[in-house]
């Protein structure tokens, strides 16, 4: 069966970007001229997805008016002239097919807890990409669709994106320890949750791309909360290698970019806005003049 269905996580809160979130979500945050989310729809695009589960929660109705058409906006453009705006703005809402699913509150809180809210609208014969909603990549072949291929390829249970972090930084996320002797050198024996650097089984730090099987979301439906009284995807993934299921843990060509902290959030900004052809070289040589 083709992957051509994504489900995107974007139910929390973004407290760390108080007030800036308190009534938009923190997906919908530019980085440039495009929210955060449009560019994960876009990788997902890319790679052939066609379906699109957006997760949400109450009050995140922008999501789902910036996937919409937007007839008034589109009449003013035209009267102007801004055939190119005009045209930018009718593609968004033809990317793919927008479903929109709310993450209820007696659900608990987790970045896992998407998978039981979109659980009904994905086929249990169904494989899916799953993203994060504050996790952008830069990369010449979509991460999404180098996950996909990985996952054609070995069949595993589930397949997931994972990048080195440095030392200092491990504790900030799930890291994983390979097999030995693995049929794939990137199976995983096991999976943990935000380790101290000395207790981590290695420094690959797991991000938000996943490709899962259906397998996963009956796991998670049946999974005990972890660290924080959460429901956390390393968790279920870590149950499932325990059970010798394989879990592939894929180092991606190109680089993750986070979003998920203010500082972060900036530095993503930035590395995407020098890359644009109309404003990088300027931005550069504001940056070089101003940071002497």
């Amino acid at each position: 069966m083709k992957i051509t269905k994504a489900v995107i996580a974007a139910a929390g809160y973004g407290t760390r970007f108080l007030p800036a979130t308190k009534n938009q979500p923190k997906e919908m945050l530019p980085i440039i001229d495009k929210p955060i989310v449009h560019y994960l729809v876009e990788e997902a695009v890319k790679s052939g997805i066609k379906e699109i589960v957006l997760v949400t929660r109450s009050g995140q109705t922008s999501l789902e008016d910036y996937f919409d058409s937007h007839r008034e906006l589109e009449n003013e453009l035209e009267k102007n002239g801004k055939t190119k705006r005009l045209r930018e703005i009718k593609k968004i809402p033809k990317m793919a097919d927008f479903i929109y699913v709310r993450q209820k509150s007696d659900l608990p809180y987790g970045n896992a807890t998407p998978l039981l809210a979109a659980s009904s609208v994905i086929d249990s014969r169904e494989p899916f990409v799953y993203m994060f909603g504050d996790d952008l990549t830069v990369s010449d072949i979509p991460v999404t669709k180098q996950l996909i291929d990985v996952y054609k390829k070995h069949n595993p249970v589930a397949v997931m994106g994972v990048q080195e972090v440095p030392k200092k930084e491990v504790h900030k996320y799930g890291t994983v320890r390979y097999k030995k002797n693995a049929e794939y050198k990137h199976e995983i024996e096991e999976a943990c949750e935000k380790f101290p650097a000395e207790k981590a089984p290695s420094r690959m730090a797991a991000f938000g791309r996943f490709v899962f099987s259906y397998e996963v979301v009956k796991r998670a439906q049946k999974s005990p909360l972890g660290k924080d009284n959460e429901l956390w995807v390393i968790d279920i993934l870590n149950s499932l290698a325990k059970e010798n299921k394989k879990i592939i843990a894929q180092p991606i060509k190109g680089e993750w970019c986070t979003t998920g902290d203010p500082l972060s959030y900036l530095k993503t900004s930035f590395k995407f806005a020098l890359c644009k052809e109309d404003i990088g070289r300027e931005l550069k040589k504001y940056l070089k003049d101003h940071l002497k």
